[in-house]
């Protein structure tokens, strides 16, 4: 009975969140923390980022902590990414551990950051000579802590359960800095060949708290004729992913499974394939082909938008992804490709992960 009222107040209290936001969404930000849900793992950027049924190793303390009871080894991973042409970079550490044969435990650090941002304030020096000299650099630079726990329950005839804690940091140079705290919680089943799962994240809204430096941007912003930015506090209001997985086999050494993710956003309309007033919902899928359960090619297909050209004709447009990877027992090789098909020349990114196994639970 704990266990059922424990899930309930979590869905509940996050419905509750999602509706408040939904009747006042025009005074709270769509995007908030928004490189949190950038994706882990180059094998789930590989399959579009469904990973919420399927998540089975360290890469589940973000995707759903409740996969982490998948574990038989103590994990480790290692992944690198860069975006717009190499000016971000996102990086990714994480460790997965067992506590006791019921129950696993994860730590996850993410960093997003744009580093060597030209500072031109004091270009100029007092003469109004140009002196390049006096050029500084900055890094606008985002950061997530998350603590991972999960448990199997006996709720459903055993449905694993899990839940994150996590403690976000964004630094922009010396201006203007945050603290953010949140929760998500996160739900998987395994239904004949079907293998389910749910994560909500920010179950209760993730909220950071934003201080500036306002003696840094007094002179800019009385020049410019804008006002100083005050202290506010900043909220990332609730999400709720539904996935779906099933595997099949062909023979001794082909495999084949298919994983679909659905987004369910609820501040609004958005830009995503099926839209209402009360809900937004983002689908996103992909294919995995293994063989011999060592080496693995990936296909997805997401972010389904509506586009204008300059002419004002409107168009669906999507993004492809593609992956590769290879299983060598303690260590597993994954990389992915995306935006692959992308018009725009020099807007897709390559993402490499590492994941190493340390010791074999007997």
């Amino acid at each position: 009975m704990r266990n059922i009222f424990f899930t309930f107040v979590v869905l509940s209290g996050s419905w509750v969140i999602a509706q408040d936001a939904n009747e006042t969404k025009d005074k709270t930000p769509k995007y908030s923390n928004e490189f949190l849900n950038l994706g882990v793992g180059a094998r789930s950027f590989g399959l579009a980022l469904s990973s919420v049924a399927y998540s089975s190793d360290v890469t589940s303390g973000y995707w759903n902590p409740a996969g982490l009871l998948e574990l038989e080894k103590d994990q480790g991973m290692l992944m690198h990414s860069s975006y717009f042409g190499g000016l971000a970079s996102y990086d990714y550490v994480a460790f997965a551990t067992e506590v006791d044969a019921e129950s696993k435990l994860a730590v996850s650090v993410i960093r997003f950051s744009v580093d060597d941002i030209p500072d031109t304030r004091f270009l100029f020096d007092a003469n109004g000579a140009i002196n390049y000299d006096n050029i500084q650099f900055f890094a606008a630079s985002d950061y997530a802590f998350i603590g991972s726990y999960a448990r199997r329950l006996k709720l459903f005839g055993g449905v694993k359960a899990g839940g994150n804690i996590k403690i976000v940091r964004r630094v922009v140079g010396n201006f203007s800095n945050a603290w953010g705290f949140g929760i998500d919680a996160g739900l998987q089943k395994q239904i004949k060949d079907w293998k389910l799962g749910l994560t909500v994240r920010d179950v209760f809204g993730t909220f950071n708290a934003w201080s500036h430096n306002t003696s840094e941007l007094e002179e800019v912003y009385a020049l410019t004729g804008n006002s100083l930015p005050a202290s506010s506090v900043e909220i990332t209001l609730p999400r709720t992913i539904f996935g779906g997985t099933r595997n099949w086999r062909f023979g001794e050494n082909i495999t084949l499974m298919a994983t679909l993710d659905l987004d369910f956003t609820f501040d609004g309309k958005r830009n995503t394939l099926i839209k209402s007033n009360f809900a937004s919902i983002d689908p996103h899928g992909g294919m995995e082909v293994g063989y011999e359960n060592r080496f693995f090619l990936r296909l997805g297909l997401g972010q389904f938008q509506k586009t204008e050209n300059f002419e004002g004709k409107k168009s669906w447009v999507m993004q492809p992804t593609a992956g590769l990877g290879v299983d060598l027992d303690q260590v597993t090789i994954d990389y992915a490709l995306t935006d692959a098909f992308n018009k725009a020349e020099g807007l897709y990114s390559h993402v490499f992960s590492i994941k190493i196994n340390f010791d074999v639970k007997e």
